[in-house]
């Protein structure tokens, strides 16, 4: 199962991890040098959520954060448990 947003199609991307040493000049070092490039990965924050399709079925579906922060997708209601009547006085 790829880590790939079902909603918006995001994936993972490549970067770069940059190791430093030495201290920073505006606090009276000689500057910041890099000792090291690596590769590295951003992964995509996915979570899995229970939704309610277009036609009215739920699904449990991956869906990236930012797709639930904006409201692109709809989170399936929950069954209401129904309550005992109050008895009548």
């Amino acid at each position: 199962m790829p880590a790939k947003c079902d909603i918006c199609g995001k994936t993972s991307v490549k970067g770069n991890s940059i190791k430093r040493r030495g201290k920073a000049k505006y606090l009276g070092g000689v500057g910041r040098k890099i000792t090291g490039i690596t590769r590295r990965r951003f992964n995509v924050n996915l979570q899995p959520v229970r939704v309610t399709l277009p036609n009215g079925t739920p699904a449990r579906i991956r869906v990236c954060s930012q797709c639930l922060r904006s409201g692109r997708v709809q989170k399936r209601l929950k069954r209401l448990v129904p309550q005992p009547a109050a008895p009548a006085e």
